[in-house]
């Protein structure tokens, strides 16, 4: 039963280069938990990689380049916007804030429109929330244009991180490990994530509870380089524990 739902996966997976926990689930007949410990294991083998969502074939480089901005978006929206307001109440007014590129900080600038506050950011999504805000004094970085999630990447953003410090810097993430290890998914967003961290006096981890535990390829920083991780309640208390014990933390929104 587990080999032939397997192969089911492995096939949609390669039919279409990725798919979600829920396509997967009904696909299989299962419930998602039964599909994310069928992920953990096939990803173990080789056979897939797993993403926030779902999966994608172990070939495809950039996870984004499947799931664009806009898919990633309307996925937890319920639990990113609660962590989006939680945030903003962090903001006072006069404060520099650096945002992350990603769909959370995204949600983050709406709940600053209006506001007395400059923003930071190498996000198009956060431009375009922000750009007709005569309140908002905005500040975009330099870089290489990334079309599929709507961010500047690149030599040139880290180079403009340099010139930058903030109040605070609220930062996004693909997954936290259980262990409290921040992951991201693409290269070439890593560097800049790293570059963010050392941009403002303090930094705020924005990760809806879906991402703790959580899944990605590449390390951002170990537990404990985030001073707040900021999440929603239920969120996996394994993963808590140990973000606490490292020094970080934990607001539940």
């Amino acid at each position: 039963m587990r080999a032939t739902r397997q192969r089911s996966i492995v096939g949609r997976l390669r039919a279409r280069g990725s798919a979600s926990t829920e396509e997967l689930a009904g696909l299989c007949g299962v419930s998602i938990a039964t599909v994310r410990r069928d992920l953990i294991e096939l990803e173990r083998l080789g056979a897939l990689r797993r993403v926030h969502g779902g999966a994608v074939t172990s070939g495809v480089a950039d996870a984004d380049a499947v799931r664009g901005f806009a898919e990633v978006a309307a996925t937890d929206a319920v639990e990113k916007s609660a962590v989006a307001r939680r945030a903003a109440g962090m903001v006072r007014d006069g404060d520099c804030v650096v945002l992350d590129i990603g769909t959370t900080t995204m949600l983050l600038a709406r709940e600053l429109r209006g506001r007395d506050v400059t923003v930071v950011t190498a996000s198009l999504a956060v431009l375009d929330v922000l750009r007709d805000d005569d309140r908002v004094e905005l500040i975009l970085l330099g870089g290489v244009v990334r079309r599929t999630y709507h961010s500047l990447v690149g030599s040139l953003t880290e180079d403009a991180l340099r010139q930058v410090h903030g109040t605070t810097v609220f930062l996004g993430a693909s997954g936290v490990r259980s262990d409290g290890t921040v992951l991201d998914t693409t290269a070439v967003e890593v560097p800049v994530k790293r570059a963010l961290l050392r941009s403002a006096d303090a930094s705020v981890l924005l990760v809806d509870a879906h991402k703790l535990p959580g899944t990605g390829s590449l390390r951002v920083c170990e537990a404990g380089a985030v001073d707040v991780l900021l999440t929603n309640e239920g969120a996996d208390a394994t993963t808590l524990d140990a973000c606490r014990a490292a020094g970080t933390e934990v607001v539940l929104a």
